[in-house]
């Protein structure tokens, strides 16, 4: 409709020119008129109004009234949106408030972060001595607790700042100069080593002090200048004595420390503070301890003489920023004793870097041993399983969960990365595609380290017997990932005929070996789970299985059974549990007489007694089994019915949730009852069919295969009553409990 109006009152030539538009309504305004008049819009015409903001317009086609009406509407909107402008405004004391109480929820870091700000004076220091030829001065960081006046003073040998950057930089809040002297390098900042980029860390030194003192002096400007502040009525410059600094240039902030943080004037305080967050500092960090000596005096007695001196507490240099290459194992062993208060050596290490869209240098070990920390608890909140490090510093220790999947948290390691997304006070690690990126590298070289243990098959059986329950565990929550199918390779299970665990990848190829004569979409993985090996392997299901040479896994832990229905299957095989009822049909057909079909079918009866006997609330029905050689009876569960074992463990979760209390009925499927029509009990109760001796039959095969017995104290008097019969033959099962009192049992 608007085209068909466009063209009824618009003929001939037109051309516009509008300077000074609002160029973002007037770029649809003229796509608008484009597509209705079949007009071609100047894209670059388009690119530049986007870019500059106005400019001039320049149109050719039909109509005569488009000019008039065109520069009207462009009048019009730009009425529309003039409008007068403010800058935002705050109330500074209040914001200082909610920088000093609200971004920091440990007031220990403040160590850290004015440390930093040390560490990046002396980096530009550096950088600016190599880059302008200059000989570089000794630089280092000094910190000295001041009992008798209260006061912590850290001071730096770094590059100082003049009086208009003291106000410029601390009097303007979240004015990072750090970042301000990165940006200004460009390209070549790679070449510097600079930790802050919020401009707030400065503030944190209030966490602990009333009033903050700054002193400072440039190379260049010679001027010694003092900024000085209680974080409330703003703050004051002025000159200072050129005493206070020592060197050409520098810088010392002296805290009046509150009350309450008077502990940071121990030295031993200080000296954890520093170990934990600066230890990795390029630059040496002296504090002043007070250090006991014995020396003889005049009577040849040995007295103990206190003194107070500088000691440098970062010692350890930051093994990760080195090329791997260049380090041996001894030091990478030495690092994880230090940086993780290990007592045990490293079996395996990682040293790698990613460089491209995301770039981190990471270090990753397996433990000898379990850590202490998960010997009760294999998640403990308390884990510290994953170093955060930014530029050298030290962040947190609490990302483990961000950095690695919880099943990896027995290892021990650390991340050096300035692309991830911390907030201001660096507490909080948020999500982004960038820690995506990290978190999958560390998890493939996780399981490069793993595939790399397992070639040594001494050195696998202790990772296993350590960390195994984690892989499984892994393999549970992977779900669909690759991870899961590398997981399925490195875990292990026993094995029917074989004493020592094996892998799936060990297994497949002994059963295929074994089971050469069968086709290979006959084959299935088959497990059975007990409560330990030996109630496994006794498991009546599996007595054709061992005529048959076929082995089973045996799975003797509930997460053993989560485990395999994660996998599904693999190399091929289905993965199934050996105890269902239609396991075995396939793999051993069906290859039945006419006169064992006939002998089969004279057992109905005696299915049907039994059923009836039993009832429905204990059995869903009774079948005549392929699978039993030995043993009378077993029961086995339906296509989708549960083991005995995971209906034990949805019990045990279900009573744990409800307090204590659970329904023994819970999450249990009525199994079906196989007999084995060879056996003699079979036989005779086929003859002789006996209430009494079809719920004895019931109970054993209960307990053969796994589930328990609700009523105890009716099995109890069964086998009571089949003693009394073995002693007195002439007595039957079906006695009352008048003719049993009658027998003297001797």
């Amino acid at each position: 409709r608007i085209a068909s109006k466009f063209n009824e009152e618009f003929a001939g030539e037109f051309s516009i020119e509008l300077v000074e538009f609002d160029c973002k309504k007037m770029h649809l305004l003229m796509l608008l008129f484009s597509v209705c008049a079949s007009l071609k819009p100047n894209s670059v015409l388009h690119r530049s109004l986007m870019k500059n903001g106005g400019g001039k317009v320049h149109y050719s086609g039909r109509g005569s009234k488009i000019n008039k009406q065109l520069e009207a509407t462009a009048v019009s909107q730009e009425e529309e949106v003039a409008g007068e402008k403010f800058a935002f405004s705050a109330d500074v004391s209040r914001v200082m408030e909610i920088i000093i109480n609200s971004l920091y929820s440990d007031r220990d870091v403040f160590l850290r972060e004015l440390v930093s700000n040390a560490a990046d004076a002396c980096d530009k220091k550096k950088f600016l001595s190599l880059t302008g030829g200059d000989a570089i001065d000794s630089m280092r960081i000094r910190i000295t607790p001041d009992k008798e006046k209260k006061v912590l003073i850290i001071e730096d040998t770094g590059i100082g700042m003049s009086k208009e950057e003291l106000v410029n930089t601390l009097g303007k809040i979240a004015m990072s100069g750090t970042k301000k002297f990165a940006e200004a390098l460009g390209e070549t900042k790679g070449d510097v080593n600079l930790i802050g980029q919020f401009g707030v860390g400065f503030y944190s030194g209030f966490l602990v002090a009333d009033t903050m003192t700054v002193i400072t002096r440039t190379k260049e400007d010679g001027g010694t200048y003092f900024w000085k502040s209680d974080a409330k009525s703003g703050f004051e410059v002025g000159q200072a004595d050129e005493n206070e600094i020592d060197g050409s240039s520098g810088t010392k902030i002296i805290l009046n420390l509150k009350e309450e943080c008077e502990e940071y004037l121990e030295d031993y305080k200080l000296s954890t503070l520093l170990k934990k967050y600066s230890e990795f500092i390029d630059f040496p960090i002296e504090l002043l301890q007070k250090t006991t000596e014995y020396e003889m005096n005049e009577k040849n007695e040995t007295v103990p003489v206190s003194k107070n001196e500088y000691n440098i507490v970062n010692s350890m240099k930051p093994l990760w920023l080195r090329n791997p290459k260049e380090c041996n194992a001894s030091e990478y062993a030495q690092f994880y004793r230090s940086a993780f208060r290990a007592f045990d050596d490293p079996l395996r290490y990682s040293h790698f870097a990613l460089e491209g869209q995301v770039q981190f240098r990471a270090l990753l070990f397996v433990p000898s041993i379990l850590p202490f920390e998960l010997s009760r608890n294999m998640f403990d909140e308390n884990n510290r399983a994953m170093k955060l490090y930014v530029k050298r510093v030290f962040i947190n220790d609490k990302f483990t969960e961000e950095l690695l999947p919880r099943w990896l948290s027995f290892l021990r390691g650390l991340v050096d990365s300035e692309d991830l997304p911390l907030n201001v006070g660096r507490e909080i690690l948020q999500k982004s595609k960038m820690l995506s990126i990290i978190k999958k590298r560390l998890v493939r070289k996780s399981l490069d380290l793993f595939f790399e243990i397992q070639k040594n098959q001494t050195e696998y059986d202790s990772f296993y017997q350590n960390f195994g329950k984690y892989l499984k565990v892994g393999i549970v929550e992977e779900q669909g990932d690759n991870t899961q199918k590398e997981l399925a390779k490195l875990i292990k299970f026993y094995v029917t005929e074989q004493t020592e665990t094996i892998t799936l990848t060990d297994y497949v190829e002994s059963i295929k070996s074994s089971q050469a004569n069968k086709n290979i979409s006959q084959l299935k993985i088959l497990y059975v789970s007990g409560e330990g090996r030996k109630a496994a392997e006794a498991s009546p299901v599996l007595e054709r299985l061992k005529k048959e040479n076929y082995q089973v896994l045996l799975l003797t832990e509930p997460l053993d059974e989560l485990v395999v229905q994660a996998i599904g299957s693999f190399d091929g095989l289905e993965i199934a549990d050996a105890s269902r009822d239609d396991v075995l049909d396939n793999l051993f057909p069906d290859t039945a007489t006419d006169d064992e079909e006939d002998e089969d079918e004279s057992f109905d009866d005696l299915k049907s007694f039994i059923t009836n006997t039993l009832g429905n609330d204990k059995i869903s029905t009774v079948k005549i089994s392929k699978r039993l050689t030995d043993s009378p009876a077993a029961l086995v569960q339906g296509a989708y019915g549960m083991s005995p074992m995971m209906q034990k463990y949805m019990q045990a979760n279900a009573a744990a949730i409800n307090g204590g209390t659970m329904d023994p009925t819970y999450g249990v499927a009525k199994p079906t009852m196989e007999i084995n029509p060879k056996h003699p009990i079979i036989l005779k109760l086929k003859k002789h069919p006996d209430t009494e001796t079809a719920y004895l039959l019931f109970d054993l095969a209960s307990l053969t295969s796994g589930y328990d017995i609700q009523d105890t104290a009716a099995f109890a008097k069964r086998v009571n009553y089949l003693l009394i019969s073995s002693t007195s033959p002439n007595d039957s099962l079906n006695k009352t409990d008048d003719e049993a009192k009658d027998v003297e049992v001797l």
